[in-house]
């Protein structure tokens, strides 16, 4: 019995032996399983832990870049940046958003829409991103905001960056504005897209958006320690951004405000180029806008009455607006059929005014004269802008001939590439064209009216100035530019030019655009005849001093179909309606002995070039050819600007 007592005894102590061996080999497991775990986590997942936990525990702020600047040929100014005074509000910052916001419209009197954009855009946001609640506090509100932003937490007085346009409407066509950036903004950009903050403003159009990528600048970044509940306790560091690049442009802006001057009143264009180096010296376009009411985000009213305006200000039209040329096609007509050996210069047309006009097919072809001009010569139909004359010039040099040499020149084409997205091509009519556009074939009588810039031709203000240019130093093809480049030698390009007939077009820096420049001299002289001679249609719009003599052709365009009832009536200008009256065109170059600057003017529903155009074009003249010696200490200096 006692023997059976131990034996149990024994087999108990072995049994607890083996549990206690199997609990304790279970607790190492666990425990070392444990240090083995905890080994991992910080030791081999460590970095990976410590990025999460930096995620959790650090928050970036990125804030709006600073523009670059747009300056003029002088290095003035004409987009720059200000101090702009804003109000921000940090959600996760912000105990009750709604009693916040409540007071914030007490404070500042925000109106009813304002608070309903307030709550889109928390609703948009993720709630460590900024909301702006003002862009354009005045400084009064601002100061006022300040002096209650201890009773208000998560609320954020900023001093930030906009844009400023000192020259309001003056530049508004070139530069274009900036405006926030949207949805599309940041799909058709990668730059946009990467640099988005709230507030972010970027160039809706004009030069602003061309140049958009330069211009951006990047972000300043902020980093913060956040608490366990996302308040920020600390800042961590600050990475400041840099500013964007800043621009030089070709115009200067004491003839381009003298150019918004003189179209304050009309509606129509300006253009002023360099007939060696292509450089747009003035580029305006009238009615005009200003930039700087975008800034903060047009109003709806301001906006409707810009879109209905039946002026169209929100057009540029020196590069987009369309029009018949009327007779400033004339020089290019009377060089294609020289060039073609069509005509001579001596070739006599007799003229007998409207009452007599020019009959074929049934239609009535009518010189402006009412008594005709007589027998005319080339040079003198230039000079007197006859009509008749150049019916039957157009007649024997045809359509498609005159479509050659007008595209050379630049008409029918974008002139300044890559630099505007909203130019337009304009049109210059051939016999291929009709059949593939319209599917008709063409007339005699589409020809003898596109010989007087009328019928199917179209074209834009800038591309008169090329063609115009082109003519005026010789007729050698240029490149036109609204950036500067200052290393150009002019000597040497006019030597170029001169010595280039039969040079290679493809191949040569300023190829001829003519086979024969005794051509080019005489449409030009005749374009100097009639602007400075008795019977020039512009000669009343004369300047005798040789320092600022110009040479010129005026135009005409008819908006509408004269009648002969209406022919009969001879209305003067103020009896027609606005609508109906012609617009007036007038092309230049000078100074005639040596010249160097083209231009053209366009009064919409102006009447005629020679009362309404050409008076403008003198007092231009005086102003470019007394700014011309200030130019060139700036393009022969050594000092370039930046």
């Amino acid at each position: 019995m006692l023997g059976d007592g131990i034996g149990s005894n024994i087999k108990k102590s072995k049994m607890i032996n083996r549990r206690m061996f199997i609990a304790s080999t279970a607790k190492a497991v666990v425990f070392f399983g444990i240090i083995g775990r905890l080994f991992y986590l910080q030791v081999e997942q460590n970095k990976k832990y410590l990025t999460l936990s930096d995620k959790n525990r650090i928050r970036e702020n990125k804030l709006p870049p600073v523009r670059g600047e747009f300056k003029d040929y002088f290095g003035k100014i004409i987009a720059g940046n200000l101090d702009v005074y804003e109000l921000h509000v940090i959600p996760e910052q912000v105990e009750d958003f709604r009693v916040l916001i409540t007071r914030v419209k007490q404070i500042l009197n925000l109106s009813d829409e304002d608070i309903d954009n307030i709550y889109k855009s928390k609703n948009n946001q993720k709630p460590w991103e900024t909301i702006i609640i003002s862009d354009n506090l005045s400084w009064n509100e601002f100061s006022k905001i300040n002096y209650y932003l201890y009773d208000l937490p998560g609320l954020k007085p900023v001093i930030s960056v906009g844009r400023n346009y000192p020259y309001n409407e003056s530049y508004s066509h070139v530069l274009g504005y900036v405006a926030y950036a949207s949805q599309k903004d940041m799909s058709s950009n990668e730059v946009i897209s990467d640099r988005h903050v709230p507030g972010l403003r970027v160039g809706k159009n004009g030069l602003e958006k061309t140049f958009e990528t330069e211009l951006i600048g990047t972000n300043t970044i902020q980093r913060f320690e956040v608490n366990a509940y996302g308040k920020r306790i600390n800042q961590l560091e600050v990475q400041n951004g840099n500013q964007g690049k800043s621009l030089r442009i070709s115009i200067d802006t004491e003839i381009q405000n003298y150019t918004s001057e003189l179209l304050r009143d009309e509606a129509g264009s300006i253009s002023i180029m360099d007939i060696y180096t292509g450089e747009i010296i003035a580029m305006n376009s009238s009615p005009s806008f200003n930039p700087n009411d975008f800034l903060y985000g047009i109003g709806k009213k301001k906006w409707k009455d810009l879109n209905s305006n039946p002026s169209k200000p929100l057009i540029n039209k020196t590069i987009s607006g369309l029009y018949s040329p009327g007779s400033t096609i004339k020089p290019i007509v009377a060089l294609s059929a020289l060039e073609n050996n069509i005509i001579s210069p001596d070739l006599k047309v007799i003229c007998k005014g409207h009452k007599n006009p020019l009959e074929l097919y049934g239609s009535k072809y009518h010189c402006w004269k009412k008594k005709g001009h007589g027998y005319m010569s080339l040079s003198n139909a230039i000079k007197q802008s006859c009509d008749t004359y150049f019916y039957e010039v157009s007649r024997l040099l045809g359509v498609d001939r005159l479509n050659e040499t007008a595209r050379k020149f630049g008409l029918g084409d974008i002139v300044l590439k890559d630099f505007f997205d909203n130019e337009k091509k304009g049109l210059v009519p051939s016999t291929k064209w009709k059949k593939e556009a319209i599917g008709q074939n063409w007339y005699l009588g589409e020809t003898l009216i596109t010989g007087i810039g009328q019928g199917y031709i179209q074209t834009t203000p800038l591309q008169l100035t090329l063609m115009t240019a082109q003519l005026a130093n010789g007729g050698s093809k240029i490149n036109p530019t609204i950036i500067p480049d200052n290393t150009k030698n002019i000597e040497l390009i006019k030597k170029q030019m001169q010595n280039n007939e039969n040079i290679d077009f493809s191949s040569a820096d300023y190829p001829s655009l003519v086979r024969n420049k005794e051509n080019v001299k005489f449409v030009l002289d005749a374009m100097f005849r009639s602007t400075n001679e008795v019977m020039g249609t512009s000669y009343r719009s004369r300047i005798d001093d040789p320092k600022y003599q110009f040479a010129g052709k005026t135009g005409t365009a008819q908006v509408k179909r004269i009648t002969e009832a209406e022919r009969e009536l001879d209305l003067k200008l103020e009896q027609i309606p606005y609508k109906e009256r012609d617009h007036a065109w007038y092309i230049a170059f000078g100074p005639y002995k040596n010249p160097r600057y083209a231009l053209t003017v366009l009064i919409e529903h102006g009447g005629s070039g020679s009362s309404a155009a050409a008076p403008i074009a003198k007092k231009l003249f005086k102003k470019i050819i007394d700014r011309h010696e200030d130019r060139e200490k700036i393009r022969t200096s050594n000092t370039l600007i930046s």
